[in-house]
């Protein structure tokens, strides 16, 4: 997912992002990894805490 380089392009730090969707910052670290994915809802929360569209975070970045 795409997660990490839209949390960076918003400046926003790991922990931050993880506070604001109400996740642990590990959790938030495995998703951005690609190791978890992340659920339908949390995946909506953290596109509102990005202002990002869902599928902006959904595509795979190489």
């Amino acid at each position: 997912m795409a997660v990490r380089w839209a949390r960076e392009k918003a400046g926003l730090t790991k922990r931050r992002l993880a506070a604001e969707v109400g996740i642990s910052e590990q959790l938030m670290g495995e998703i951005e990894s690609g190791w978890r994915n992340a659920t339908p809802a949390n995946l909506a929360k953290i596109a509102r805490a990005l202002n990002c569209p869902v599928v902006v975070l959904e595509r795979r970045r190489y």
